[in-house]
This record gives structure tokens, C-alpha cells and sequence, in this order.
């Protein structure tokens, strides 16, 4: 029996990773981009992010036709939905931002036919993938000719290849029949438990899993702030604590980044203000934990002008929102920099996984730790942690504010 084709709208961080996977499982898949230069890389076999595993399986299915990108819609016989969802930032709270998953519906309900999956896998709030259904309605799509529902990925970036494949899946469809339809389908590729519900149960459960891992890094947040008002180990404090058999406290960092975590909780306070005070109180204190270091930067700063009578050359490690990729994607500690930058301090940045970003000053980190008198690291790239590396950084007393040290 012929495989069916497949669109995939949007080829980022989620977005080619699910191209890739589906094209290897002996799918013919379409990516669709509005880069042009993404369009561009994916179709020489390349890749335009930093991913294990990722390259060689585009090299591949590119080579065999089985993946292609273009910039606009293809014709298929199943679309999936893997475009940004950012949020409103001049709301209070920030307010989702669904505008390029309408604008996806309404690209593909020209193209759509009887017996066809439309599968929304963008973190989005709760009722979007009813709105989805009411674009194609309106863009004259006979509903109950086709099967909508919401699949969210749950991915760790740097593993996403692997865990696209084994973790479990949740399918929650507009109906019973649409549920079937793509779960059925994604068994074809997916080793994990494939887990059925109602597709607003599945949209919440996405923000409900991202809540509760920022809850828990608040408390390891707003624990390190006060410890360090109390002249207290944190990491030594931590590691005591964990000791105890139920008590599995997080690593404090610079903050919370990335486009899931730093970003999901704020559509469940959006949607529900009234009750939503824990989730809310979290993201606040995970935000405050990025004020907190770029004070704490300013004042060792201003402590080393008072006694050298120069200002400090200040070298922060790490740029990245999370150890080891690329992704700069609400990234606290670039947040950390630009900050700095804006208030005329000397910066100079390290960070091995990205070759440039706008117009920041990038350095190798030899030469960043010869020209350095403060050294802030930001991100625990394994490059930091080299025994020798980590040694001098201890030496000279770097800041640590992810546990790099310790």
C-alpha cells in the first residue's frame, strides 16, 4: 500500500527533526518554510540548526527524494503544524500568540480533501486546535470530511531525534474518529506509548508538563538568590539536601530560557489569571533570577572600578539557553548580555555552539580568560568543564551561576 505524503509546516527546531523522521520512515514529505534560505540548506542536505543526529538523517532522505522544501504550500494527504507560537510581551500577563498557526490553517485550506489528517503539534493554548477547525471551515473545508487533532512534542533539544522516536506520544483529536486516525499514523514512526484523549486535554497537558519543571527550578532559583544573601553554598547546599531520600531539588541557573518552558506557563496564566498564582509566582521568580545576576555582575563591576580605578573587561560564558545546543531562543543568558552591553560595560562572550549573533563580540575562551578580569559563567557547556579549564576558571574566581564549578 502507498504511504501517504506529508506537509510540514515550518522547519525549525521541531519542525525539521519531524520532516526528517517521517521522510526516513519511508514517507514522501514536503517542508514548508517562509525562509528562503532554510529552504535553501535543506535542500542541499544540510541542516540551518545545531542537532545530533539530525544531519546525517536530512543528508539522507534529502539524496532520496523522500524530503524537499519549499515556501509554500504542497499538496498532501496529511499536514502538521510545527510554526513558532510566541507571546504578546506588552500584555500583562504576556498573552499567547497564535497568529502563525491561523495563518498556517488558512495557507492549507485550499489544499485540503476528503480522508485528510491536520495535525497541530505547536505548543499553543488551550481551544486552538478548535480555532484550527474554524479557519478551515471558514476557508470552505467540509469538516466532517477530515480528521484535526493535537499532537505536542515533547522534546529535550540535543536528543530530539531520539526522543521524537521513543518518547510517548499524546494524540488528542476533535473527535473519536480523528483521535484513531493519527494515532494510527503515528505508530508508523513513534516507538513510545501512543497515549489518546480529547484534544484541549492534550493542549493543556503540554503546558501543565512545562509548569511543573518551572515550579521546580523556581525553588532552586529563588533557594540560590537566598543563599547568597545568607553566605551560603548553594551547590554544596543542594547536593546535602538531595540526600534525603524524597527530596530531589533542581540546579539553579541564570534563569529559564528556551521556547517552551520560558514561555508555556504564560498561556495557562493568560487564559485564567483568577487561580493561576502558583504558576504565575514561578515564572516571575525564575524571571527575577536573571535581574538577580546581572546585578550581581554590576556590583562585582563596580567594586573592581572602585579599587583599579579601570573598568573591568567582563567575559561571560555561554550564550545559549541551555547547555550544548545552539538555540538562543528566550535565552537569559544573551539577556544577561545585551543588558550589560546597554549600560557600557566591556563584554566579551564565549560560546563554542554559535559562530555569530548580530553584533556581539565573540572570543575562543583562551583568549577570553587572558583578557578577562571578571569571568561570568552563564551556561554549562562541556567545554567549561574540562578538568583544566574548570580548574583555572576556579582559580581566578570566576562567577558561577549554573553549577559549573561546583
Amino acid at each position: 500500500m502507498k504511504k501517504k505524503t506529508v506537509c510540514v509546516i515550518g522547519l525549525g527546531y521541531i519542525g525539521l527533526p519531524t520532516a526528517a523522521l517521517i521522510a526516513n520512515k519511508g514517507f514522501s514529505v514536503s517542508g514548508v518554510d517562509i525562509n528562503q534560505e532554510v529552504v535553501s540548506i535543506v535542500n542541499q542536505g544540510k541542516i540551518h540548526i545545531l542537532e545530533k543526529g539530525l544531519g546525517k538523517v536530512v543528508k539522507s532522505v534529502t539524496s532520496k527524494g523522500k524530503l524537499k522544501a519549499f515556501n509554500k504550500i504542497q499538496p498532501s494527504d496529511i499536514y502538521i503544524i510545527c510554526v513558532p507560537t510566541p507571546f504578546h510581551r506588552n500584555f500583562n500577563p504576556p498573552k499567547p500568540n497564535i497568529n502563525n498557526v491561523i495563518s498556517a490553517s488558512k495557507n492549507i485550506a485550499p489544499y485540503i480533501k476528503k480522508g485528510d489528517l491536520i495535525i497541530l503539534e505547536s505548543t499553543s493554548p488551550v481551544g486552538t486546535t478548535e480555532k484550527v477547525r474554524k479557519v478551515l471551515k471558514h476557508g470552505g473545508v467540509n469538516i466532517k470530511d477530515i480528521n484535526i487533532g493535537y499532537c505536542p512534542e515533547r522534546v529535550l533539544p540535543g536528543k530530539i531525534m531520539t526522543e521524537l522516536t521513543h518518547n510517548a506520544r499524546i494524540i488528542g483529536g476533535l473527535s473519536e474518529l480523528s483521535t484513531k486516525k493519527i494515532a494510527n499514523f503515528y505508530k508508523q514512526f513513534v516507538k513510545g506509548n501512543i497515549l489518546v484523549t480529547d484534544s484541549r486535554t492534550a493542549e493543556m497537558c503540554k503546558l501543565a508538563e512545562n509548569s511543573y519543571r518551572d515550579l521546580n527550578i523556581a525553588y532552586a532559583n529563588e533557594l540560590s538568590i537566598i543563599c547568597d544573601k545568607q553566605n551560603i553554598n548553594i551547590w554544596e547546599l543542594i547536593r546535602l539536601a538531595n540526600k534525603h531520600p524524597r527530596v530531589n531539588i533542581l540546579q539553579p541557573g541564570t534563569g529559564v530560557g528556551g521556547h517552551c518552558i520560558a514561555v508555556d506557563p504564560w498561556f495557562i496564566v493568560s487564559q485564567d489569571k483568577k487561580n493561576a498564582k502558583l504558576i504565575r509566582t514561578a515564572r516571575e521568580v525564575n524571571n527575577h533570577k536573571t535581574k538577580f545576576v546581572i546585578n550581581k555582575i554590576k556590583k562585582t563591576a563596580n567594586r573592581y572600578l572602585l579599587n583599579k580605578g579601570i573598568k573591568p573587561k567582563i567575559v561571560c560564558l555561554g550564550l545559549t539557553f541551555k547547555p550544548n545546543i545552539d538555540d538562543l531562543r528566550e535565552s537569559k543568558a544573551l539577556k544577561v548580555v545585551k543588558t550589560l552591553l546597554a549600560e557600557n560595560h566591556k563584554i566579551n562572550i564565549v560560546e563554542p555552539n554559535v559562530k555569530s549573533y548580530k553584533n556581539l563580540s565573540f572570543l575562543n575562551l583562551s583568549d577570553a580568560i587572558k583578557q578577562a578580569d571578571i569571568i561570568c559563567v552563564l551556561v554549562k557547556h562541556r567545554e567549561f568543564l574540562q578538568n583544566k579549564i574548570r580548574n583555572k576558571l576556579i582559580k581566578l574566581k570566576a562567577l558561577d551561576f549554573c553549577g559549573a564549578l561546583s
